[in-house]
């Protein structure tokens, strides 16, 4: 079973890779005559690297060496002939991080339906007691706290109601979510409305998106006015959760949060690879099931409002 997973990763991923090189070598620059330069080609070429990056978060194994060492060297011999040694492909899994990079933003995207949900979650490095010797991310992560407690690292996300991740975004622990830059990065190719947690309660904020051609919806707080919300609204403000399902998943299933980076670029290649394998699921958490079964009339009138909207 995760063979045939890994053969449907590779297909995709090759094809990919195939049209960068022939993108990439057009925008080169000549080298010097003076200066002479070798082109070895690796034991593995790029798409078979980031296919067993992606293949290790589909969940099956919680250690990268040991599902390389012990399962991918004896058991996928075949099907990757040109198989380098555990430090080698540590070393070659660097240099594919541009096309890795592309590939994510091209292929693993879901496509905007007019209903979105934001949120973001804590990725720590370390543990809270070893935050003044680390060494790996010094002048990178910064501290912050929420009530999830400390952390070094935030990942917003903004999925459709499908499941399917449509942005991402990586800041400092001590970004605020409401963040006018973050947030605009995030949102330029989402129209519709866009539903949040009372993190993302700011009028200056909805202002900026509403000029974009994006509602803001969020709840309130205790001692805030109701706003006037219709039914669908309310309903599907109810099921923002579903994006925290969505990030119980990158972190328990794909494994993007842990402590034992040693690198900054194997920190942000652990992030694209845990991405990238969540959008092979073949099952992702949506909210369109829940609501055929609690109004089926609303999902009626939902697309209706989109094909105007469109």
């Amino acid at each position: 079973m995760l063979r045939d997973k890994i053969t449907e990763t590779f297909v995709k991923v090759d094809d990919f890779c195939n049209e960068f090189e022939i993108l990439y070598s057009k925008h080169q620059l000549p080298a010097p005559s003076n200066v002479k330069t070798r082109n070895r080609k690796a034991g593995m070429c790029d798409s078979e690297i980031i296919t067993l990056l992606i293949a290790f978060h589909g969940g099956q194994f919680r250690n990268f060496k040991h599902f390389y060492v012990d399962y991918v060297s004896v058991h996928l011999r075949e099907d990757f002939p040109g198989l380098v040694s555990y430090n080698r492909f540590i070393e070659l899994s660097h240099r594919c991080a541009i096309a890795f990079m592309l590939f994510l933003h091209h292929c693993c995207k879901g496509e905007c339906t007019g209903i979105s949900f934001i949120d973001s979650t804590v990725l720590r490095v370390c543990h809270n007691k070893r935050i003044k010797r680390n060494k790996t991310f010094k002048g990178f992560a910064e501290v912050g706290k929420s009530s999830m407690g400390w952390f070094c690292f935030k990942l917003h996300l903004i999925i459709n109601d499908k499941g399917e991740i449509l942005s991402f975004f990586l800041t400092k622990g001590n970004v605020d979510d409401r963040d006018a830059k973050t947030i605009t990065n995030m949102t330029k190719d989402l129209f519709g409305k866009l539903f949040g947690d009372k993190g993302y309660i700011s009028k200056a904020l909805s202002d900026l998106l509403f000029g974009n051609g994006i509602q803001l919806i969020t709840a309130v707080r205790r001692n805030m006015k109701s706003k006037a919300l219709s039914n669908e609204e309310k309903l599907l403000l109810r099921k923002r959760s579903v994006i925290e399902t969505v990030n119980d998943e990158l972190k328990n299933i794909c494994q993007v949060e842990h402590t034992r980076h040693r690198s900054i670029s194997g920190f942000l290649l652990n992030i694209m690879s845990a991405i990238a394998a969540y959008s092979f699921f073949p099952k992702k958490p949506s909210i369109k099931k829940d609501i055929e079964e609690t109004n089926p009339q609303l999902i009626k009138q939902l697309e209706q409002q989109l094909t105007l909207a469109a």
